[in-house]
């Protein structure tokens, strides 16, 4: 490798590096729900969230068992998974530039590629969920190299990166299933090979993870994809609009031209720009077509069925996104100027005020947590009330007791007690309570007052606004329960955190 070459891997490793090692772990309420499944692994009980209890509440199995492999080497079940995490994000964030830069080179720019790299290391969008313990750089980076190694004609990794992929999330299919698709039609065709040791590769992890999940859990669908359908209530068209405004962003605009102007800019630009790059790229490098497809298959496949956007879900596209608009505007700018100076004169700037735009998102003292410099949506306020509520439970609550919970990610993991998951995710159960009548809601999500009347819990724990027109006002429940705790908080138009005791 040329020392020019060195010195751009380095720098992006280092970029990376250091944009998640600085903040440190701001661990996200969700990524508990992974580390308890890790620990519990580790603490004999299995692939369980409670004990005894066959359910697969996680929708990333590969990066549970990556957690609890690692965890084995390092404190077995008492793990600091929020370093592991970490420390697996970060590494996968730093191959995911690498793996950028190298698609320019393909897609013929590697300047292009290299300003995605460079905005990718330093993207909230990236960092937050690095940083928050989330799967979600382990999905970009196997998504990207999935793509790079199908590119290179390394057809074994491919499949193996691909069933990998599959394991973290399974949505990744979006980019894989085309990615397969052209790839069987181009060996029809003669122009690729589809050697045995590919099919393998992608083949068998997957069919021994269906296998394992079918005798195990009785069905390879996670719990949290049917319980998030029927428990969440949005009003129709709201992941639509989440999603516009999202591929309307990319640079995090708002912090240069503020809103509403950004997102109207942005609705026009953005898309043409990754339009002129899809077409620039694809008559470049035809095999690219999987890729290029991805970002717009994305935005449909969650704006028709309207689920509710997690700020996670918002991350795997992005890098796609952001490649597709560096290469629309590479050739924007070269068709009005041939001159070399001009054209990266004006790249580099137009990157400077990208990478000026999501720094600006980044708060140097949050105004919560660690007092480390962190991106203002990695927020964590949630997290610390319900840190606060698990250690006042944890301290009053028997052995054997059962905790219910809207929001289960720290309060389970934190007080190791049985959960009843209030939304579904890993209590089957509660499916069977919701949706609920619209006048039950507040806000997308509220508990079902009979689901806690059936169960009788020792304990429910529960933001104020989920149970306002519901479970707060039912007469069997305040009988049965008494407030013994109320936590001071305004979260989502909430009137406190509230810790209920079942009388004796």
């Amino acid at each position: 490798m040329k020392p020019f070459r060195w010195g751009i891997t380095i720098f992006l490793m280092a970029l990376a590096i250091l944009a998640r090692v600085i903040p440190g772990p701001r661990t996200i309420d969700d990524a508990y729900i992974t580390f308890r499944y890790a620990r519990n692994l580790l603490s004999g009980y299995g692939f369980v969230y409670n004990p005894g209890e066959k359910v697969l509440g996680t929708t990333t199995p590969l990066y549970t068992l990556l957690l609890a492999g690692m965890g084995m080497l390092t404190g077995g079940q008492d793990a600091d998974f929020s370093s592991l995490a970490l420390a697996i994000n970060t590494v996968a964030d730093g191959i995911t530039c690498l793996l950028l830069w190298n698609l320019g080179k393909k897609a013929g720019s590697s300047g292009a590629g290299l300003a995605a790299g460079i905005l990718w290391a330093i993207a909230p969008f990236s960092v937050t969920f690095a940083i928050g313990g989330m799967e979600t750089s382990l999905v970009v980076c196997l998504l990207t190299g999935g793509v790079w190694a199908f590119l290179e004609r390394r057809y074994a990794l491919t499949g193996g990166l691909g069933a990998l992929a599959f394991l973290t999330r399974v949505d990744t299919t979006l980019l894989f299933a085309p990615l397969g698709l052209f790839w069987v039609i181009q060996a029809l065709r003669g122009r690729e090979k589809m050697p045995l040791r590919a099919i393998v590769a992608a083949g068998l992890p997957v069919a021994l993870w269906l296998i394992f999940s079918i005798t195990f859990f009785g069905n390879p669908i996670p719990q949290s994809v049917q319980a998030k359908i029927l428990a969440y209530r949005l009003e129709p068209g709201a992941a639509l609009i989440r999603l516009l405004q999202h591929y309307a962003t990319p640079f995090m605009d708002y912090n240069l031209l503020g809103y509403p102007a950004s997102v109207m800019v942005g609705l026009f630009l953005y898309p043409f720009l990754a339009l002129v790059g899809t077409f620039t790229v694809f008559r470049r490098e035809p095999r690219f077509l999987p890729y290029l497809l991805y970002p717009w298959l994305y935005f449909v496949a969650f704006a028709l069925p309207n689920p509710l956007i997690f700020r996670w879900y918002l991350t795997p596209p992005l890098p796609a996104w952001i490649f597709l608009i560096f290469f629309g505007g590479a050739r924007v700018i070269s068709s009005l100027s041939k001159r070399r100076w001009v054209i990266l004169g004006v790249g580099a700037t137009l990157t400077g005020l990208a990478m000026v735009s999501m720094l600006l998102d980044w708060r140097w003292r949050p105004d919560h947590g660690p007092a480390r410099p962190a991106p203002d949506m990695a927020y964590i306020q949630l997290e610390l009330l319900y840190k606060e509520a698990a250690q006042w439970v944890k301290e009053m609550a028997q052995p054997g007791d059962t905790l219910a919970a809207g929001d289960v990610g720290v309060l389970g993991f934190d007080t190791n007690l049985g959960i009843l998951d209030l939304v579904g995710l890993n209590s089957p159960i509660a499916t069977r309570y919701y949706p609920l009548n619209s006048d039950l809601y507040v806000i997308n999500y509220a508990v079902s007052p009979q689901l806690i009347l059936d169960t009788r819990p020792d304990w429910v724990v529960i933001l104020e606004v989920y149970g306002r027109r519901g479970l707060l006002r039912e007469p069997k429940f305040l009988q049965e329960y008494h407030l013994v705790k109320t936590i001071e908080t305004d979260m989502y138009g909430s009137k406190g955190l509230l810790i209920f005791s079942r009388k004796p």
